[in-house]
C-alpha cells in the first residue's frame, strides 16, 4: 500500500524488535506489526515506520546489514513455520525464556533462535530439498545464493570477516554458483534460503494485513554497505574498499566520524545500469509503500577516507573537483612549497617534548628517555630531512592505524597523530590535492605569504563552486533512478551540512525531506532562531525524536535550555516534564506544515505515567558513536493488546498526533 501525501498524516516509528505482543518471543517479530496496526488504527495513525530489518548477524546496529537483500532471522515467528508442528514445546520453551522485562538480549536469542531453526530445517531437510515452492523461491531471488555462499564460508572460519578468509576471499566468476552446487554443502546452504523464504513470507503477510487495515508500512533502506556482507565480498567491482565512508569533523566530533563501510564505484554501478539499487528499491516494495533514504547527501558526495584512517578528519567529498599541482605551479607555488603544505613536518624538538610526558608517568616510565622514546618513535615511522631537526612520515605510513601499530607511549602517539592530520592538503595522487577540512588551522598556514593565502583559498573556493555543480547532476541522476524502480513515496534523511543543491534536487523530484525541530534553526541569522513547524515545507517529514537522538522527555528533561522549551511549547514552557507537557509539544508539532509527521513509540507512551520509564534517558535506541549492550535492543514495556485496551492512553495518543488543526496557544 503505496503511502501518499494528499493529506497530512501521522505515523509511528519503532524498531521491529522493540515490539511486544501476547505471542513474540523475547522481541519484536514480523508477525506483530498487524497487532502494532490495530493500535494505530484507534489512534489514528496512517502509518508505521521501520528501522532496518536487514540481516545484520550477530552485530545489532540495523545499519550494519551482512545482505542488502536478506531478511533478519531475529524476527522470524519461529512457532507459527509450517514445519515447526513437532516443536511446539521447544517453541514455547524459547518464548518463556525470554519473555520478560527491559532490554532484549539480542545475541542470546539470535542464538537460541538460528539452533532451533536448524534442528527444524534438519528435522524436515528431505521435504524442504523437494519443496517446488522453495526452488521457485530461490529461481526468482538469485542474491540468495551469494548471501548463503557467504554465511556457509563465514561459519566455516569460525564468523571471520572475507577479509581474513585464507582462500575464497576474492570468488571468480562461476565459484559462487560451483560452491552452491555442491553436494556437500548443499543443505548447510540450503538452509539460509530456507530461513529467507519463511522470513519474506511472514513479512509479505504482515504487510498485506497493515495495508487491509489502511495503514501504509515505510521502510529504511541503509545507503552503505557492511564492509563485511555479501555484496561486498559477491560483487567486489561495485565498492571502492580502499575508500571508507565518513562524515567530516563537527561540533559533536572534533576529528569527524568513521563508519568503517567501503564506499561505492558509481561509474562501475552505472555501466551495470545500477542494477543492485533498482533490485533493491524492487524488494523494498513488496514490503513498504514509502522508505526512507538514509543519509541522502551521499547520493550527492560522499566523505571519502583513505582505509588506513580511525578517525574522520583526513577525508574529503567524493565526488569532487581535486586542485592540481599544475595549477599551483601556475600560482608560485614549487614543489618544495607544496611538500611544505601537503605533508606534515614533524619538528624533533617537538617530538621529544612529547616524548618526555611519557618518560615523566609512571605508567610509561619502563618506556625509556625522552629522546630514547623520540628515537623510537622516528625509527618506526619518521624519515630525516637532510640533517636538518625536521622529519616526515614514512612512504610506509598511510594512516592512523599505521600510527597506531608502532606501540609507542600514549603522549608520542598522540602527538604523532596530530602531527599527521596537520596539513594544509590532503594529498590524492602525485599531482592532485584536497583541502584538509580546517586547512586554515594547520601549522603551516599562517607560515605563508598574503599572496600565498589569497591564492589557495580561492582556488578552494572555486573547486568548491564547481564541485557543488557535479554533486548536484550526481544527485539528481541517482535519485531519479531510486524514484523511477519502484512505486514507493521516497521520504530523504537530509541530516548534516546539507549543500544548497540537496533541497533544489529533492524538490524537484518529489523527495520529502527531514526535519527534526530540535536541530531546525536559522543557522545563518543572528540569535540562530528556530524554525515554526508551520513554517517547514510540505514537503517534509517532521520527526520530534530519531533513533540516534534522545527522546522528547529525555531531551526537554537533560538537555534542553529554556528558549528550547519555548520553542517546543509555546511561551511560558513549564520547567518540569509531564504527559501534559508532551501531548502539548507533539500537538504543536502536528500543527505544523509537514505532510508526515513521525513519533517514536516512546514519545507516545510517555503520555501516561503508567508507560513512562522511571528515568527517560533509558528509552534511547541508539548513542552514536559508543558500543554497548543497550544500544538497539529497547523493548516497550507493556504489550500492544494492553495499549489498545487503554482507552484513556489511546485518547491522549490520538489527540496529541491529531493533524485536523494547530493546537490553541
Amino acid at each position: 500500500m503505496r503511502l501518499t501525501i494528499e493529506t497530512r498524516k501521522s505515523g509511528i516509528v519503532v524498531p521491529l524488535g522493540s515490539l511486544r505482543t501476547s505471542r513474540s518471543c523475547g522481541v519484536g517479530e514480523y508477525p506483530d506489526l498487524p497487532v502494532l496496526g490495530e493500535l494505530c488504527s484507534l489512534c489514528g495513525l496512517s502509518f508505521i515506520q521501520l528501522l532496518p530489518v536487514n540481516d545484520t548477524g550477530f552485530q545489532s546496529s540495523p545499519y550494519s546489514a551482512l545482505s542488502a537483500f536478506a531478511l533478519h532471522p531475529l524476527y522470524l515467528r519461529v512457532r507459527d513455520l509450517p514445519e515447526a508442528g513437532a516443536f511446539r514445546a521447544d517453541t514455547e520453551a524459547l518464548a518463556a525464556r525470554f519473555e520478560g522485562p527491559g532490554r532484549f538480549p539480542y545475541p542470546g536469542i539470535l542464538s537460541a533462535k538460528m539452533d532451533l531453526l536448524r534442528r527444524i530445517f534438519d528435522a524436515s531437510a528431505p521435504a524442504i530439498r523437494k519443496d517446488p515452492a522453495l526452488a521457485a523461491w530461490i529461481e526468482d531471488n538469485p542474491w540468495v545464493r551469494d548471501y548463503s555462499v557467504f554465511l556457509g564460508l563465514k561459519e566455516e572460519h569460525g564468523g571471520k570477516s572475507w577479509k581474513d578468509w585464507p582462500s575464497r576471499r576474492d570468488p571468480a566468476a562461476g565459484e559462487i554458483e560451483a560452491l552452491w552446487e555442491e553436494p556437500g554443502r548443499r543443505d548447510s546452504l540450503l538452509f539460509h534460503a530456507w530461513v529467507q523464504m519463511r522470513c519474506e513470507e511472514q513479512f509479505r503477510s504482515a504487510s498485506r494485513a497493515l495495508a487491509d487495515r489502511g495503514i501504509a508500512l515505510k521502510g529504511d533502506l541503509p545507503i552503505l554497505m557492511n564492509d563485511d556482507s555479501a555484496d561486498v565480498w559477491a560483487h567486489r567491482p561495485w565498492f571502492r574498499t580502499d575508500r571508507i565512508a565518513g562524515a567530516p569533523p563537527d561540533m559533536f566530533s572534533e576529528l569527524g566520524q568513521n563508519w568503517g563501510f567501503p564506499i561505492y564505484d558509481w561509474d562501475a554501478l552505472a555501466r551495470e545500469g545500477y542494477s543492485f539499487w533498482i533490485e533493491r528499491l524492487r524488494r523494498a516494495a513488496k514490503f513498504y509503500g514509502a522508505y526512507r533514504i538514509d543519509h541522502v547527501l551521499g547520493f550527492f558526495r560522499i566523505w571519502s577516507l583513505p582505509e588506513r584512517e580511525e578517525t574522520g578528519y583526513m577525508g574529503f567529498f567524493e565526488p569532487s573537483r581535486p586542485i592540481l599541482r599544475a595549477e599551483l605551479a601556475a600560482a608560485g607555488f614549487s614543489d618544495d612549497r607544496i611538500r611544505w603544505i601537503s605533508e606534515p613536518h614533524v619538528r624533533e624538538a617537538a617530538l621529544v617534548e612529547a616524548s618526555g610526558r611519557d618518560s615523566a608517568s609512571g605508567a610509561a616510565a619502563s618506556a625509556g628517555t625522552a629522546e630514547g622514546i623520540a628515537a623510537r618513535a622516528a625509527e618506526a615511522l619518521l624519515d630525516r630531512i637532510g640533517s636538518e631537526p625536521l622529519f616526515l612520515f614514512k612512504r610506509t605510513v598511510r594512516g592512523e592505524k599505521d600510527i597506531r601499530a608502532a606501540g609507542l607511549p600514549e603522549a608520542a602517539e598522540g602527538f604523532l597523530l596530530s602531527a599527521w592530520r596537520d596539513r594544509v592538503l590532503i594529498p590524492l595522487g602525485p599531482d592532485s590535492f584536497a583541502p584538509a577540512w580546517r586547512h586554515y588551522g594547520a601549522s603551516a598556514w599562517p607560515t605563508l605569504s598574503e599572496a600565498e593565502r589569497s591564492e589557495l583559498s580561492e582556488r578552494i573556493r572555486t573547486k568548491a563552486a564547481e564541485s557543488e555543480r557535479d554533486w548536484e547532476e550526481h544527485g539528481r541522476r541517482l535519485l531519479s533512478v531510486l524514484k523511477a524502480a519502484a512505486d514507493m513515496l521516497p521520504c530523504a534523511e537530509d541530516l548534516g551540512a546539507v549543500p544548497p543543491c540537496v533541497p533544489k534536487v529533492l524538490a524537484e523530484l518529489g523527495i520529502l525531506g527531514l526535519r527534526i525541530p530540535r536541530w531546525t534553526r536559522l543557522w545563518d541569522e543572528p540569535g540562530r532562531p528556530y524554525v515554526e513547524p508551520e513554517a517547514y515545507p510540505r514537503l517534509t517529514v517532521c520527526a520530534p525524536s530519531v533513533h540516534d537522538t534522545s527522546t522528547l522527555r529525555d531531551w526537554w528533561e537533560h538537555e534542553a535550555g529554556p528558549e528550547d522549551r519555548r520553542a517546543a511549547y509555546g511561551q511560558d514552557a513549564p520547567e518540569p516534564w509531564s504527559p501534559e507537557v508532551g501531548a502539548r509539544v507533539l500537538s504543536r508539532f502536528a500543527g505544523g506544515a509537514s505532510a508526515l509527521l513521525v513519533v517514536q513509540l516512546q514519545d507516545l507512551l510517555d503520555l501516561s505515567p503508567a508507560y513512562a520509564s522511571g528515568d527517560s534517558r533509558s528509552d534511547r535506541n541508539n548513542v552514536p558513536g559508543t558500543i554497548a549492550g543497550t544500544n538497539w535492543t529497547w523493548r516497550m514495556p507493556v504489550t500492544l493488546e494492553d495499549l489498545a485496551a487503554d482507552r484513556d492512553w489511546i485518547g491522549k495518543a490520538g489527540r496529541a498526533v491529531d493533524r485536523g488543526g494547530t493546537p490553541d496557544r
